[in-house]
């Protein structure tokens, strides 16, 4: 896995906008294989723009500049993945 300063994992950032017009997203994704950067636009359905950064300097970098434009940004829990439904008994 990489080595994230300060123990950075999986994370989800919100710019505290509502509307489809003004929200945007950052998720942070860290797994054995590689670093993930997915920014989202417009809530769920808006454009999303992924990066996957060779370092975790760079993976800080991309943070930074990418929260940089505004106030407002605040950390959310992220939602674990969905497991598939368990069949009827």
């Amino acid at each position: 896995m990489y080595d994230l300063p300060g123990g950075i994992h999986d994370q989800h950032w919100w710019n505290g906008r509502w509307g489809h017009l003004a929200r945007r997203d950052i998720y942070l994704r860290v797994d054995s294989e590689r670093i993930t950067v997915d920014a989202r636009e417009g809530g769920p359905d808006g454009a999303s723009r992924t990066w996957h950064p060779p370092t975790a300097e760079d993976t800080l970098q991309l943070l930074t500049s990418l929260m940089d434009d505004q106030d407002g940004w605040r950390e959310l829990s992220v939602r674990p993945a969905r497991s598939p439904a368990s069949p009827p008994a």
